[in-house]
């Protein structure tokens, strides 16, 4: 089975072909770097990129994996969470293709394409199992107790933790995307110089917080200017070393909590080094074998999409064309169609 998998829920646009979901014929992804101007993604802007970019960065992944729009046997397109205006380009294309060719099409959820790209690496998921996707736009623990049954257990109540990251970034005068930046800073610094706090939620369960952190550092740096470049490293590994605590812990009481055997890693800020080497440790305390995506597929790709495309279309599922985009991981939920099969756990007040 040929797919063609085709993302733009945010900045990034992007186009991959697989065959039967685990042979990458491609893999084409166009940034759009204008946004470092403004120190974060202007979703206006990155919906007009998307629309001038979305036709000769699937025509190139075509072309990468030396195939035809006739040999491709199923379309999937992200459907959301994400930007609604850079998933409607993405999402209406996929469907107009599929209408064009006559071709099966399929919506597909971000974060299940995030949890599932580990299988394009000949890596081999066993549920059920926990994942924890983190990213600019998402900080979500899901049980996946097997492909198409998943409960929400936990996740940000305010700023995703890559949203954080880059806000924090932005702070301290670093460019954009900030991850990297913090990252490259945090490598030179102390991480127990400086003590923040990290989120005590009243209620009970997974959930996490990330913008009571993002505050305290604001504080910080407020009170300590004009900052040393020696403050500056401090500040941002003790920043990273919260962040990356809080995310840790949440993901072995997750797995703790289903007696997993696996769990994935994944999303943009599954990159960082010091996440994946704690997150390893962790697991393999636990006797839990953790999966990582390599740093290309963490970040926003077609290859995932076509993974999560494949199984859905493999098991006989189609999306009406009618199929809306929708912004967040609720509405998603809500719109049932090929994004079923998700529960959430009940939350405490």
């Amino acid at each position: 089975m040929l797919v063609l998998g085709i993302e733009t829920s945010c900045d990034d646009t992007a186009a991959a072909v697989l065959r039967d979901g685990r042979a990458v014929l491609s893999n084409v992804v166009s940034s759009q770097p204008v946004h470092s101007l403004y120190g974060g993604v202007v979703p206006e802007i990155a919906s007009r990129h998307h629309i001038t970019l979305v036709v000769p960065v699937v025509t190139a992944a075509l072309d990468e994996a030396g195939v035809t729009l006739d040999e491709i046997d199923g379309i999937a397109a992200t459907m959301g969470p994400g930007l609604i205006g850079s998933l409607l380009v993405g999402l209406c294309f996929g469907k107009a293709l599929a209408f064009a060719t006559r071709k099966p099409c399929v919506g597909v959820n971000h974060v299940e394409a995030h949890l599932f790209a580990v299988l394009a690496e000949g890596r081999e998921l066993r549920p059920p199992f926990v994942g924890l996707c983190v990213s600019g736009g998402h900080t979500e623990l899901v049980y996946v107790k097997e492909f198409g049954r998943y409960e929400l257990i936990g996740s940000t109540v305010d700023d995703a933790a890559g949203e954080a990251i880059d806000k924090v970034a932005k702070m301290m005068g670093l460019g954009f995307p900030g991850g990297p930046e913090i990252e490259a800073l945090a490598a030179d610094g102390d991480p127990g110089g400086i003590t923040f706090p990290k989120a005590r939620l009243k209620r009970a369960g997974m959930d996490m917080s990330f913008s009571g952190l993002k505050t305290a550092v604001k504080y910080f740096l407020e009170t300590h200017r004009p900052l040393t470049e020696e403050l500056k490293r401090d500040v941002a590994a003790s920043f990273q070393r919260n962040i990356t605590e809080v995310l840790v812990q949440k993901l072995a009481q997750a797995c703790e909590a289903k007696r997993v055997r696996q769990a994935v890693l994944a999303g943009g800020v599954a990159c960082n080094r010091e996440l994946r080497q704690a997150a390893a440790a962790a697991c393999e305390e636990l006797g839990v074998e953790l999966l990582i995506p390599s740093p290309p597929l963490c970040s926003d790709n077609g290859v995932m999409v076509a993974v999560a495309g494949t199984l859905r279309l493999a098991a006989g599922e189609r999306s009406p064309l009618g199929l809306c985009a929708c912004s967040t991981l609720e509405e998603v939920l809500d719109a049932g169609a090929s994004c079923a099969g998700w529960s959430s756990q009940p939350r405490v007040p």
